[in-house]
């Protein structure tokens, strides 16, 4: 019993014609017909009534076409895994991150997907939250690791790796230091040291300051939240960072807390699972399990 020969009898059972099964199946006639009778030979019983004009099933047809059926779709489901495998192994993934992931160590996580699927070819590139979302939307990403603010995209699966208030930072001799905490209108009268425009945290800082009607003035900007803290550290300003880079910075530099509705930031890991490939898929599963401590 093969394969085919069931395809045949399903055709002509559904289509109650060898000639249309036939032009269905893209094959002749008699084709159609010779491998029919020899299942049928081969299973001792005849499946079709082939006295009338339209073909009918016999009572042993009717029992196979069910089996047939089934028999069909596993062997396209069987197909369609080792399909996903081959691209799984032979894949290409995409992924973008910002210049600095503080709760992940994104290198080792890439180098232990890569150990376990070698074959898959991994690209990374870096940059900013706001590009980094615009390219997973528009899929010349898979997926980012990237500093977000604001409102969600619903166009995006996500999962959020931090969410933390931003702070106020500045050397201990700066005078600003001695306070424990302070406003953004305050803030709005020192020399602010920023993320660069794009990121999760000027954008955290920026919707923050329209909320309450006030103007983002940024004297130094970077793209890197440590550089940002050194500039501060060295007495260049104040700067503006999320609560755990301020506090690793450690006795550089003195945070002081923001009153009122202080501005967050988030880090999140974004995909589109509508568009993956079965490689993207395979890595924001590793990374998801990784990062979600599963």
């Amino acid at each position: 019993m093969e394969l085919r020969q069931l395809r045949y009898f399903v055709a002509v059972a559904e289509e109650g014609s060898f000639t249309i099964a036939a032009r269905r199946l893209h094959v002749a006639q008699p084709g159609v017909s010779a491998q029919i009778r020899k299942l049928e030979r081969e299973l001792g019983a005849p499946l079709l009534d082939r006295s009338d004009r339209v073909v009918r099933l016999t009572a042993a047809g009717r029992a196979v076409l069910a089996e047939a059926r089934a028999a069909i779709a596993a062997a396209a489901a069987a197909q369609g895994a080792v399909d996903a495998l081959v691209g799984l192994r032979r894949g290409r993934v995409t992924i973008g991150s910002v210049p600095s992931c503080p709760v992940a160590d994104l290198p080792e996580l890439l180098a232990d997907f890569h150990r376990g699927f070698p074959e898959v070819d991994i690209s990374l590139t870096e940059g900013n939250g706001d590009d980094l979302m615009r390219e997973v939307e528009a899929g010349r990403l898979d997926l980012a690791v990237a500093g977000t603010a604001g409102p969600r995209s619903d166009r995006l699966d996500r999962l959020e790796l931090a969410d933390e208030p931003l702070v106020a930072a500045a050397a201990p001799r700066h005078p600003l230091a001695a306070v424990k905490s302070a406003t953004l209108s305050r803030l709005s009268e020192e020399r602010l040291i920023c993320m660069s425009s794009g990121t999760g945290v000027r954008r955290g800082l920026e919707l923050a300051c329209t909320e309450q009607g006030l103007e983002v003035r940024v004297a130094l900007e970077a793209g890197s939240p440590a550089i940002v803290a050194r500039l501060a550290a060295l007495g260049l300003g104040v700067a503006i960072l999320p609560e755990s880079v301020a506090a690793a910075f450690g006795e550089g530099l003195r945070t002081i807390r923001l009153r009122g509705s202080a501005p967050r930031t988030r880090l999140e890991l974004i995909w589109r699972s509508t568009s993956l490939s079965p490689a993207a898929e395979a890595l924001v599963g590793h990374l998801t399990a990784a990062l979600s401590g599963e």
